[in-house]
């Protein structure tokens, strides 16, 4: 449990808990650079090992760094000890939607307001290929203005995470919110699954109850595969009409997200915002991506180097190894790293000079250097594969990893032929105590 005051990183000050969960706690915080406030999310590793929660929590991260929408939480950055995981997060003031419906039913045009943004965000989440799959009032929350904020990716899918059917098939979200195709076990589209939720979240902000309600789990779950709800009086007849559209068993016959911001009573009063399109991404899906202060991560530099973000700078320094958490292959893979000041172009030459040298083929490709060794050594001939990441304009990483051949050939090049070879434009090895002061 992180105490009241306590200093994060020497950057943030921790203040009181928000809320917590088995696995992780939420607490407000202050950031000391700056004096604004943020929430950060800390995650027990060790419990999300055991609990096999790996892949979830780098397809949050992940999907947390892909969308960015005024009507979804943001994720500034991801931060580690040995024992936890840190989300930085915006601090959003006016706790979950929530605990605004436990007051009782809401008046139409702030219920409508309320959902016009939820579904604002899930339009952008899904044109990003990313599916909530956990949508409820306690996911949704609002700041100091009125306004709401999409929370927890937790059980977020991406659109890749689908099979070749083109569907997702995990069961997962909360039994009152959750579609009739997910219940089933049945493969399912994770667009109309999301679009479901969203008509139980507006029938609830409308009527002050939930259309589907039982004590009984499973009498619960016919009651979705049916679609049997009924409307309270107050209700309008085009709010009847959008609810019988959205609520509909069948998923081919349900509304879709583009029909639905069509509808009259949606749009009135709608406000449309236009969201610049999503810079490219330096990882996959699978990859642990945190924000970048600029908001974009082109290199600036002529050939084109990968940027290295927050997550893989944390896991280079030892005293905030995550190597153990995420790298399963990590003990067995034959690489080593430098950091340099020079310019990813002398970079480059340097590795060419060095394979006119030593009698190398040289491929290079958007920062990726590919070494080939012309002589037959125990193993073949060997490989090497040098990859050049930007951390500022001033400042780079260069990966160096053994692709093919022997092991100890490899080793022995690198202590007598490359390291040597390179001298004149490293900065710091990996290890040395420049190198890991200046990364943290």
């Amino acid at each position: 449990m992180e105490k009241k005051g306590t200093v994060l990183m020497q950057r943030f000050e921790v203040g009181r808990l928000l809320g917590q969960g088995t696995f992780a706690k939420v607490y407000q915080a202050r950031n000391l650079r700056t004096g604004e406030s943020c929430a950060i999310k800390t995650i027990d590793k060790e419990k999300i090992m055991k609990g096999g929660l790996i892949d979830q929590i780098k397809r949050e991260i992940s999907v947390m760094r892909l969308v960015k929408h005024p009507n979804v939480v943001r994720l500034y950055e991801v931060m580690a000890s040995k024992s936890k995981i840190y989300f930085v997060m915006e601090y959003v003031k006016g706790g979950e939607l929530f605990n605004k419906m436990s007051k009782g039913k809401l008046k139409e045009d702030d219920a409508r307001r309320y959902f016009q943004q939820l579904i604002a965000a899930v339009d952008y989440c899904h044109s990003r290929g990313v599916y909530h799959r956990d949508l409820k009032p306690e996911n949704l929350l609002l700041d100091e203005n009125g306004n709401l904020k999409v929370s927890d990716f937790g059980l977020s899918a991406f659109i890749e995470s689908s099979r070749q059917d083109g569907l997702l098939h995990t069961t997962c979200g909360t039994p009152a919110y959750v579609a009739p195709e997910v219940i089933h076990h049945k493969g399912y589209d994770g667009d109309k699954a999301d679009i479901w939720s969203c008509g139980v979240i507006l029938y609830a902000l409308l009527a002050g109850f939930l259309p589907f309600q039982h004590s009984n789990l499973m009498e619960l779950y016919r009651k979705i595969s049916r679609g049997e709800f009924k409307c309270p009086q107050w209700f309008s007849p085009q709010v009847r009409k959008l609810l019988s559209r959205i609520l509909e068993p069948n998923p081919i016959q349900r509304i879709t997200v583009a029909k639905l911001m069509e509808n009259c009573w949606f749009r009135k009063g709608y406000r449309h915002i236009d969201i610049p399109p999503p810079s490219p991404q330096p990882r996959t899906s699978d990859s642990l991506i945190t924000d970048d202060s600029s908001g974009s991560w082109e290199p600036r530099s002529p050939v084109r180097p990968s940027y290295f973000n927050a997550f893989d700078i944390i896991s280079l320094s030892q005293g905030l190894n995550l190597s153990g958490l995420f790298e399963k292959d990590l003990n067995q893979r034959d690489c080593s790293r430098f950091t340099t000041r020079k310019p990813a172009s002398d970079i480059i030459s340097k590795f060419e000079q060095i394979a006119q040298t030593e009698s190398f083929s040289i491929k290079n490709k958007d920062g990726k250097v590919k070494l080939q060794g012309s002589k037959e050594g125990r193993k073949g001939q060997l490989g090497i594969d040098a990859e050049i990441f930007e951390v500022t304009p001033s400042f780079y990483v260069v990966e160096l990893k053994k692709t093919a051949g022997d092991t100890l050939e490899y080793k022995n090049f690198c202590n007598k032929e490359l390291k040597p070879s390179l001298k004149d434009i490293v900065w710091a090895w990996q290890g040395s105590n420049n190198y890991t002061q200046n990364l943290v």
